[in-house]
């Protein structure tokens, strides 16, 4: 049973509407019904409030989604380590390429600096595809999306076929990073130029 279905049966077993359990807990009706409607879910300071008002333990509150909760919490994390690891390899082209072309060798420094804080945010993605099994682009996609297909996806996977597009992800990136290096390049040169 998930906590939307939960919170509605205690709510009408204490016979109370969702305009007075708003009140009794510091919330809007509107978030009462989005609770109950699986549009959003409660913090933790809210889920205590619900277990000491209807006298029950967290884990009965909850019970069914903390699976939900821990992919839910899984997927925030991951999509926050892509967007750094992207930023900071992103910043180390922008800044760096310019920097080694004006500087020379002490240009290295920032390139280095920002490649590094996106190759560490590059290493805690693939530690949780690791951790999730995670290998090919459709599993990222649909662990992303919190996706149930995932284990089947997962099942159909093919090592030969996993290495292939492995090998075909990395050369893109490379390809798309060189190609950005050198427009930055030409451009800074004919910045320096002027």
């Amino acid at each position: 049973m998930n906590f939307s279905k939960q919170l509605k049966k205690y709510r009408e077993l204490n016979l109370l509407s969702q305009e007075v359990l708003a009140e009794k807990i510091y919330v809007t009706r509107q978030t009462i019904s989005k609770w109950e409607n699986d549009k959003s879910y409660p913090d933790i300071h809210n889920l205590v409030a619900l277990s000491i008002l209807f006298a029950i333990s967290l884990d009965e509150l909850v019970k069914g989604d903390m699976i939900i909760m821990k992919n839910a919490i899984a997927n925030e994390k991951m999509d926050k380590d892509v967007k750094g690891m992207l930023l900071f390899m992103g910043l180390g082209l922008i800044v760096g390429v310019p920097s080694i072309t004006i500087f020379g060798a002490k240009g290295y420094i920032p390139f280095g600096i920002l490649w590094a804080i996106g190759t560490y945010f590059a290493m805690k993605v693939e530690k949780a595809k690791k951790k999730h099994n995670i290998k090919t682009y459709k599993e990222i996609i649909a662990f992303s999306e919190g996706n149930s297909n995932l284990e089947e996806l997962q099942k159909k996977r093919s090592n030969r076929k996993y290495l292939v597009e492995k090998v075909l992800i990395v050369l893109a990136f490379t390809l798309t990073c060189s190609a950005i290096a050198l427009i930055i390049g030409f451009i800074t040169n004919i910045f320096m130029k002027l």
